[in-house]
């Protein structure tokens, strides 16, 4: 058991038995700050490949799961698996086309949850209702990405929400008794420490189960490293030891019994520009260890 805060691993042990991994499938959603209906271009830091590099092309969501299943299972053949829909916003749409996605992926054999990832605007009544539904035989968690609670980064970052969305969705889902996640992103443009903590804060005060954290990565192709490289905007580029500081204080106010699922990110090498650290997750988790103990 970790002994610096709540991680992931005891959330899953609470809920499913042995052990789960979780199968990143690409169900052809988009956004609505894409797509025209918010916005155009979707958020300033934003290429979908690099955090989803090995995108669906084509595949159906069973075809996409049984290629994840063989990778794993030839190492642990007991394995059970959660779809995780993770590309863009993934009830945008169709509500009866998104629960077709969805009974797909739980008819896949070993498949035993779902991981839904969405925007905090784009869970309809009808839809949360159908998803209740479904949890009350399998598990199914639903990830909104929140960025931050300040509505002057979401509207500089072209979130096309505001932080009050995010509440009335946490709140509203967790009434129907579906386990939450939020995507919380540390070091955006304009955002000082202190509002940084400010969010984690108010995260604490709603009925969170789950949080991610990441560090801002600027990648290629996005408007913020267009931005950035044309002078029209600038962000802190932080070192290692600068976001372990910040992590430890984020652990500090952090409600604990919320399950931290992970602190960083790491886009394609050949897609970042910064911060490049060259530490895979399980290495910054250690340092990040370390540092705790020593406090």
């Amino acid at each position: 058991m970790n002994p610096y805060y709540r991680d992931y691993a005891d959330f899953l042990g609470e809920r499913f038995e042995g052990k789960v991994q979780k199968l990143p499938v690409d169900a052809g959603f988009t956004c609505p700050n894409r797509d025209g209906t918010l916005g155009h271009g979707g958020c300033v830091y934003c290429n979908n490949r690099s955090f989803s590099p090995l995108e669906g092309k084509g595949k159906s969501i069973r075809e996409q799961l049984e290629e994840g299943k063989r990778f794993f299972s030839r190492k642990y053949p007991a394995m059970k698996y959660l779809a995780y829909f993770q590309s863009h916003t993934n009830t945008y749409g169709p509500a009866d086309k998104a629960l077709a996605l969805y009974r797909e992926a739980l008819e896949t054999d070993d498949v035993v949850g779902l991981i839904i990832a969405t925007r905090p605007d784009c869970m309809p009544d009808s839809l949360l209702g159908e998803l209740a539904e479904i949890n009350r035989r399998t598990p199914v968690i639903v990830e909104y990405g929140a960025e931050s609670s300040h509505d002057p980064t979401l509207r500089r970052i072209n979130r096309c929400h505001l932080w009050q969305d995010t509440v009335y969705a946490v709140r509203r889902t967790a009434a129907a008794g579906i386990p939450v996640g939020l995507h919380l992103i540390m070091g955006l443009p304009g955002e000082t420490e202190k509002m940084m903590l400010t969010t984690v804060d108010r995260v604490s005060e709603l009925p969170v189960d789950t949080v991610k954290f990441h560090q801002l990565q600027v990648v290629r192709g996005t408007r913020l490293a267009a931005d950035i490289a044309a002078g029209r905007e600038s962000v802190e580029t932080m070192t290692v030891e600068r976001y372990i500081d910040l992590c430890c204080k984020i652990i500090k106010h952090l409600r604990s019994d919320i399950s931290i699922e992970r602190f960083v990110s790491q886009s394609p090498g050949d897609m970042l520009i910064s911060p490049r650290w060259g530490l895979k997750s399980g290495e910054f988790v250690e340092r990040l260890h370390s540092r705790l103990s020593q406090i």
